[in-house]
């Protein structure tokens, strides 16, 4: 990569572990699209290599993230025992089924998915704002395995840490407050990025991408989304719920924009 390249990776990797922090998400809806502008899409399949990319760098973004969540005591450990291996194993099912679509498909996949959930924020930045207190939750084994199974799923097919999914899933289904549902999910993260990276870097030879290169493009981004990822986890205990929704619709929106328009083009369609 040229100096200017490397600086601008950074950067994305600032950016990213901010966005996890934040969320409780990986950073791979904000990866995946900066990667692909920078870069552009040399090859059909390059957007595999970046997902083996997203991927690996949401392993770090989720660390520093869980820490800070767990110093603040939000993380709900009763909820690991069936989150995690439930998770993992749909997770490596999903990254399987990413091995057989184009690259182009998984593009518009992953932007129609994002605009589906921006559209959810929105929803809750002017339809409700509140963080639902007073409701008792609904922890079960069923809606617990279903929110991982959902999430798992997802994040092996498209290529993202999966609390994309999982935070609106826990309160939804168990009703955990979103606080306690962002530091959750990334500690969920934290385990099961080993699993979606590795089996990702390990098989990008199928699409004839070099799984160094994929790891290499990492490297410059994972210091950086270790300072993003404990700066959000800070900044969750005390924005407004309303401003974090806010923030994450804009930032889905428009990286659902650069998703869908490169895989339109890659097909064809424009």
């Amino acid at each position: 990569m040229e100096p200017w390249q490397l600086l601008v990776t950074a950067g994305i990797g600032l950016s990213a572990g901010l966005l996890g922090g934040l969320a409780g998400v990986g950073g791979s809806i904000l990866i995946l699209p900066a990667l692909g502008m920078l870069f552009g899409y040399p090859r059909d399949t390059t957007h595999h290599a970046y997902m083996a990319t997203a991927m690996t760098v949401n392993l770090v973004v989720a660390i520093p993230s869980a820490l800070r969540h767990a110093r603040a005591g939000a993380v709900r450990r009763d909820l690991l025992p069936v989150l995690v291996p439930v998770t993992g194993v749909t997770l490596a099912a999903g990254v399987a089924l990413s091995n057989l679509l184009p690259g182009w498909q998984l593009q518009l996949l992953l932007a129609g998915f994002l605009l589906f959930y921006c559209g959810m924020l929105v929803h809750q930045v002017y339809g409700d704002h509140a963080d639902h207190p007073q409701e008792a939750e609904k922890v079960t084994v069923p809606a617990l395995a279903a929110s991982a199974a959902v999430t798992g799923g997802s994040a092996g097919l498209l290529g993202l840490g999966g609390g994309v999914l999982q935070v609106p899933l826990l309160q939804v289904l168990c009703r955990v407050p979103l606080r306690q549902a962002i530091a959750t999910s990334s500690t969920v993260i934290c385990i099961t990025a080993v699993i979606g990276a590795g089996l990702k870097l390990a098989t990008l030879h199928h699409e004839h991408e070099s799984a160094a290169d994929a790891f290499v493009m990492a490297l410059p981004m994972m210091p950086t989304a270790i300072v993003g990822g404990l700066l959000g986890a800070r900044l969750t205990h005390g924005l407004p719920l309303r401003w974090v929704r806010a923030a994450i619709a804009v930032i889905l929106a428009v990286s659902a924009y650069r998703l869908a328009l490169a895989g339109g083009h890659m097909a064809g369609w424009w």
